[in-house]
């Protein structure tokens, strides 16, 4: 599971508004990109960067920290289109199951009828079922877990980056995801059979 949120950025345009009471036009962000392992619920990978970099342009960085097999790869709309699919089918083959939901305004690819890609595949089923039945069909639903993280992040570590340079913030965020992982370690249930 893949999704991004903003963080924002604690600068000197918010010291001067909060001292001398004038409006910044423009407030600073930061995107930080998280992978998560549904089965574990740990976060596997993470990038940091600033606010003009779009989802899929983070994804070959977080394909390049994860270490293992990937059979499934879910990710929301923003990553949808054909380099985020022929990344991840040149990285982990063919046989990786992209569940990615096309735009509403998506159409299938002209040779869709003799060889329609998974994408085409989806909006089919979308268009037959409806957007909720493909959910449900995909497993994209299991994306809230990911949704859930974003939450915990907020929560936990706070919306906010203290750091002022960009590598400092960077650090910022991969203590974060430390943290919370090892607070999944902490809190996750063993399951032991006793009889």
């Amino acid at each position: 599971m893949v999704d991004s949120t903003g963080l924002k950025v604690f600068g000197e345009g918010e010291w001067l508004e909060t001292k001398h009471k004038i409006n910044v036009k423009r407030k600073r962000w930061r995107k930080l990109h998280l992978g998560l392992d549904l089965v574990s619920g740990e976060i596997i990978c993470s990038e940091l960067t600033t606010d003009d970099v779009g989802d899929p342009t983070a994804v070959p960085d977080l394909l390049d920290q994860i270490d293992c097999p990937v059979a499934k790869f879910v990710a929301d709309g923003a990553y949808d289109g054909a380099p985020t699919r022929d990344l991840l089918a040149t990285r982990f083959g063919e046989i990786i199951k992209v569940i990615i939901p096309p735009p509403k305004t998506a159409v299938q690819s002209p040779q869709s009828a003799e060889d329609p890609t998974v994408r085409d595949r989806h909006i089919a089923e979308i268009e037959a079922k409806g957007r909720i039945a493909w959910q449900k069909s995909a497993g994209y639903n299991k994306r809230s877990r990911i949704e859930t993280q974003m939450g915990r992040w907020k929560t936990v570590i706070g919306s906010k980056l203290k750091s002022r340079n960009f590598d400092n913030q960077t650090t910022e965020a991969k203590t974060g995801v430390r943290a919370l992982n090892q607070m999944t370690d902490l809190g996750r249930p063993e399951f032991k059979r006793v009889a």
